[in-house]
């Protein structure tokens, strides 16, 4: 039985074999350019290469393992969700976000910028953390994704529009699948994707050891941890996974990143009521982080159907944690705008259900997380 034939996009996988054939590495961006401007092309189409190189990825390469399934556009007008289709015939889904970063201000002042866009990218079919509030979660664990795989999600995408942003925030915990995801990075800020490390953000739930490694393995990216809780017992509770990764031993790995980093870390905290959105929780969290440089975004919590022992925080409950924390800590504090949840592109919603095509009308654009750096 042949192996199956993988993505030109394996970065590990195509340098070990172009090493193995004498072949230069430089041609890899070459091919990987080519390859996203001419979609359908073969390798034959490709100019200027060794003739070993075609020889080589005829054999054991293909353009792409997956395909788009379907496009959702959702009637905000900014938000799309691909589901695509891997070679294992898995699916995962990845949503774009438009925003316009001249919206809101900064220091006072209107934001320089423009329209564009981030893409919020999967990393494993399903996940293993199983938090109670995520419709991943309810999926159980699948199978991790390769580094092509996460790639093509972009590759996909970046057809249907320019990205600047990647947040690691879609399917799976991107953590534990280490090595695939620290491969992709690498792939997107180098030729010819060229996403500068600081419009990427990867978000866990906490995998201590993997946060530890991070900085070193992939410096200058953003960071942005689920935390939902600000004491463990009630981390526990929504979050069965945070057994492993006692608060205060991740609070402590955080501090080690943030003094190796220099850099804000974001944290993301789900208001679900009458569980972690009280005044006291608000308080508890202030005294958790107020010494570190931190940005903490509340989320409205997104219903996933027949999954929801939950209900969401109402507005007012939010403003006043938000208050708290800005006003009493000096923590700066957001709330994210919820884009696409009705097509279950939002935070917490994705799970793989194969769709209908839906309509799309216009709205006006967002600012956005990758916004907030500074």
């Amino acid at each position: 039985m042949q192996m199956a034939l993988k993505s030109v996009f394996d970065s590990s996988v195509i340098r070990a074999e172009f090493d193995n054939a004498g072949i230069n590495n430089r041609f890899i961006p070459l091919i990987w350019k080519y390859i996203i401007q001419n979609p359908d092309c073969n390798w034959e189409d490709i100019p200027s290469l060794p003739s070993s190189a075609y020889a080589l990825l005829r054999a054991k390469f293909k353009a792409s393992t997956s395909v788009v399934h379907s496009v959702l556009e959702s009637n905000d007008g900014v938000t799309t969700k691909l589901l695509i289709k891997l070679q294992n015939g898995a699916f995962v889904e990845c949503v774009i976000m438009r925003y316009d970063s001249s919206l809101g201000k900064y220091n006072g002042k209107p934001r320089p910028g423009g329209p564009r866009s981030t893409l919020c990218v999967s990393s494993q079919v399903g996940c293993k953390m199983g938090c109670t509030f995520c419709a991943t979660g309810s999926m159980g664990f699948k199978n991790n994704l390769s580094c092509g795989e996460i790639i093509e999600q972009l590759v996909h995408a970046s057809r249907l529009s320019t990205i600047r942003n990647v947040v690691f925030m879609g399917m799976g915990e991107p953590l534990n699948n280490y090595s695939a995801l620290v491969d992709a990075i690498r792939v997107m800020i180098a030729s010819p994707f060229q996403i500068s490390p600081r419009k990427i953000t990867v978000s866990t739930v906490g995998i201590i050891h993997a946060i530890t490694k991070l900085h070193n393995d992939v410096p200058n990216l953003n960071l942005a941890v689920s935390l939902h809780a600000p004491v463990q017992d009630i981390r526990c509770q929504i979050m069965p996974a945070a057994r492993a990764f006692p608060l205060e031993k991740l609070m402590n790995a955080l501090r080690e990143y943030q003094k190796k980093s220099q850099q804000k870390i974001f944290i993301e905290y789900i208001m679900l009521d009458g569980v972690n959105d009280g005044e006291q929780h608000a308080h508890q969290l202030g005294k958790l982080l107020e010494t570190f440089q931190v940005v903490v975004n509340l989320i409205p919590f997104n219903p996933i159907g027949s999954l929801s022992q939950f209900s969401t925080s109402n507005n007012q409950k939010v403003t006043r944690f938000q208050k708290i924390l800005r006003d009493l800590y000096d923590i700066r504090t957001t709330v994210r705008k919820e884009m696409g949840q009705d097509i279950s592109g939002a935070c917490g919603q994705l799970v793989v259900n194969l769709p209908d095509k839906r309509s799309v009308s216009s709205a006006a654009p967002l600012t956005d997380i990758e916004d907030l750096r500074r």
